[in-house]
């Protein structure tokens, strides 16, 4: 849209803080004073336009200025108009559907069964695997890499294989056995697990943290 020169205004009012530039409709107002090109304001020139029942003009159709800012605003008030009648999604539809993409994604994974008289209490692998993983690593020394739950049969019978990183402070068929202990105890007092076997495999050690004696210095003499 071509504008030409403005004649003498006095300023306008300055902005209030944080207040947008304004939506299409407002800039519709803030520029209905301009001047076209062809010396028709603005305003008189969208009036004539909206109005069915106005006398004929046969400038605003012959003139490219005037037919380039009535295409314009005309196009601005349709987008206001669609903007307005939108109708936003009420809150209780969104949970709703936040949940059900929260619902597809959680993958609990295989389930293991607890040693209940009932035989329906149950715990996912992953929950199972982090506690054995925290009962290794209170052994000194230790730090569990990795800790699989498997079912030996149809009942509720498990087995559990885990690895580790073992210091050399000690034996390690020592360490693995304290390993043993303790991740059986977590399993069936804690979890309620039926545990028959755990499988200890060492994949790294760890340098002794005891210190290592210098060599003996001769007394002064």
């Amino acid at each position: 849209m071509a504008l030409g020169d403005r004649p003498s205004q006095p300023p306008e009012p300055a902005r209030g803080p944080g207040l947008p530039h304004g939506t299409p409709r407002d800039e519709i107002s803030r520029h209905a004073d301009d001047v076209l090109t062809c010396g028709r304001r603005l305003s008189r020139v969208w009036e004539h336009a909206r109005d069915s029942g106005a006398p004929a003009d046969p400038h605003p159709a012959e003139c490219p200025h005037c037919h380039a800012a009535v295409q314009g605003l005309a196009a601005l008030n349709t987008a206001t108009t669609a903007l307005r009648q939108r109708t936003p999604p009420s809150t209780q539809h969104l949970i709703a559907r936040v949940m059900d993409l929260v619902r597809q994604e959680v993958r609990p994974g295989p389930m293991l069964p607890l040693n209940d008289p009932t035989r329906g209490p149950q715990i996912t692998e992953h929950t199972a695997a982090a506690v054995l993983r925290r009962a290794a690593d209170a052994i000194p020394g230790v730090t569990a890499a990795s800790c699989r739950i498997r079912r030996t049969d149809a009942d509720v019978a498990v087995r559990v294989s885990i690895t580790l990183s073992a210091g050399l402070d000690r034996p390690l068929p020592e360490t693995a056995e304290r390993v043993r202990r303790s991740l059986m105890d977590a399993a069936e007092q804690t979890l309620g697990l039926a545990v028959t076997a755990v499988d200890c495999t060492v994949i790294d050690v760890q340098p002794s943290a005891a210190p290592v004696a210098g060599p003996a210095l001769n007394p002064r003499r």
